[in-house]
């Protein structure tokens, strides 16, 4: 026998064996004439050998995964049947459903109880069905999910307010709160009409130039450029024309850090259920390059701004008052709703004078924040709302006809004040919000053991939420659940009419989000929202094209809504 042949016996114990064989029998390894025969019957015992550990190895496997995916079942939690390592998350890794759907349902499979189980690969989340303990998890008893349940990042991004945790995000959400406020927020306004006007001279000449006076628009493509452009001149102070500079810098880095792929959010959903792979992987949120042209456009600015004493209303002079300790809660309002019904309720939860130290990360990573929510989130908001616009036309005539009047009695302007006057431009986005919610999917982490009561009516013990598990509020699923929505599939703005908007039950409405930890941005998010929508509807009027997704439907392979083919619709000239 040769050399490894000799090696992998002696490894095998087969020294051993033979020295244990009956006097005689070992001559026969020797024997040329037998030695092929001993050989076999070897190769048979080690196979053997073999079979019995992977054997072992299996039943452990299944008695470890039998243990772990019995948790819920033990405790009276009901769930869906998992599959081995990946728990339920099977239909969104293998992309045959979206994450939204998937997790309505769940909340759907089971009517009578206060919440579900979910096994994300291995480990344990909670989903939440129940009002009243909803409202307990957001408001009263927050302190037990202070926390989002994604780990730190390694970049300027990590050092932004989604990523922060416990008192370090108090803090931070104390100094940027009077940032957002309708006071503030309204001295943009005039900015986001800037935007929008340069935005519907480009569409006019497209549809003056079209052999047949109008052209099909890919939607996405037109909003996150708007919404670039937005971004751009509130936050950064930069003046961009992304319609017509189509690769602008600007434009090409935003949507790298924004474009989250199918890739992306595989590494993301690995990194929240399995986060030493994160380190393993050596994998960014934000690409190098991308952090450091943020990194110096921010500080570039603010040091330009300093030198040359500029003083701008936007997002980075809000910064640099927040660094000095300029911004006060007195502008503060709890209930400041003036940009819509949608608007989230701001917390007073760490509002209070703090001496920040604030380091160069820290104020790139909230403008980097910033233009993530402004390009993604809103942009998203903006392609349904022209979708619903195109495929409900009476709703569409109905604002138009709100627009026409309004634009003749202020002689063609529109400002923040404007946005408070149009009572139905409000019915409607706020039922885009509601069916399309920008927040589709949103978690908590459990900061220490929390008792959660009984899964159900009939359950004899309550359920203890321990320390470090994940709890899951579906938010699509309570926008779509007929005891909150009658029909709700339909879209309709009368559900926010001022005869019906009381009877909808705010916890199960909340498309920034609940609690102290909801969307800081949500006035922004709205006054951008309307802007866009007036001035189209002013101009334009839409229509679906051969190209539009009709009924709607949403692509699996992305985390963001988008609906499958695209967002196409015809856009004409209003006459």
């Amino acid at each position: 026998m040769n050399s490894v042949t000799d090696s992998f016996y002696e490894l095998c114990g087969v020294d051993t064996i033979m020295k244990r064989l009956p006097e005689g029998v070992e001559k026969r390894f020797s024997n040329p004439e037998v030695s092929e025969e001993c050989t076999g019957d070897l190769t048979v015992k080690i196979t053997m050998i073999t079979l019995f550990w992977v054997t072992v190895l299996i039943g452990a496997l299944v008695l470890y995964l039998r243990q772990v995916y019995s948790s819920f079942s033990r405790n009276g939690v009901k769930h869906l049947t998992p599959i081995p390592f990946l728990g339920n998350v099977g239909k969104i890794l293998l992309r045959q459903d979206h994450i939204a759907h998937d997790l309505s349902n769940l909340y759907h499979s089971f009517p009578e109880e206060r919440f579900v189980g979910r096994y994300e690969f291995t480990r344990e989340a909670v989903v939440i069905r129940d009002i009243e303990l909803l409202k307990k998890i957001t408001v009263k008893d927050f302190e037990y999910f202070l926390d989002h349940s994604v780990i730190g990042i390694e970049s300027s991004f990590g050092r932004s307010l989604f990523f922060l945790k416990g008192e370090e995000w108090k803090e931070m959400r104390s100094a940027l709160s009077p940032a957002f406020t309708s006071s503030k927020i309204s001295l943009m306004v005039p900015f986001m009409v800037e935007v929008g006007d340069q935005m519907i001279c480009t569409l006019k000449k497209q549809i003056t130039n079209s052999r047949d006076n109008y052209v099909d628009v890919d939607v996405l493509d037109l909003t996150t450029r708007y919404s670039n452009d937005v971004i751009a001149s509130c936050a950064f102070g930069l003046k961009t024309d992304s319609q017509t500079e189509r690769n602008n810098e600007l434009y090409l880095m935003s949507k790298s850090i924004t474009d989250f792929t199918f890739t992306q959010f595989l590494l993301f959903f690995l990194m929240v259920n399995v986060p030493y792979l994160l380190k393993i992987l050596d994998w960014e949120l934000i690409p190098k390059k991308s952090q450091i042209f943020f990194k110096r456009l921010v500080l570039d600015t603010m040091k330009e701004r300093e030198l040359r004493n500029i003083l701008r209303p936007d997002m980075i002079h809000l910064l640099m008052e927040a660094k000095k300790g300029k911004l006060s809660h007195d502008d503060i309002k709890p209930n400041d709703d003036a940009v819509g019904f949608a608007t989230a309720v701001e917390s007073t939860v760490g509002n209070k004078e703090r001496n920040r130290v604030w380091t160069d990360d820290d104020l790139v990573a909230q403008a980097l924040l910033f233009l993530f929510g402004g390009f993604e989130s809103v942009s998203t908001s903006m392609n349904f709302a022209l979708h619903e616009l195109a495929v409900n036309p009476d709703v569409q005539e109905r604002l138009a006809q709100e627009i026409r009047e309004h634009d003749a009695k202020n002689d063609g302007k529109f400002d923040f004040k404007s946005i408070q006057d149009m009572p139905y431009l409000d019915m409607v986005v706020s039922e885009v919000l509601r069916k399309w919610p920008p927040n589709a999917v949103m978690d908590r982490v459990c900061t220490k053991d929390y008792n959660m009561g009984k899964p159900n009516n009939t359950a004899k013990n309550d359920f203890i939420l321990k320390k470090g598990t994940s709890i899951i509020i579906p938010a699509f699923a309570f926008h779509h659940d007929p005891e909150f929505y009658p029909d709700p599939e339909k879209f309709d703005p009368e559900r926010f009419s001022k005869e019906n908007k009381h009877k909808i039950n705010r916890f199960a409405y909340m498309p920034f989000g609940l609690g102290p930890r909801n969307c800081i941005g949500s006035r922004f998010a709205l006054c951008d929202l309307k802007v866009m929508v007036y001035q189209v509807l002013k101009h334009i009027e839409l229509s679906p094209c051969e190209k539009t997704c009709i009924p709607s439907k949403l692509v699996a392979d992305n985390i963001n809504l988008r609906l499958q083919g695209g967002h196409w619709l015809r856009f004409r000239m209003r006459k």
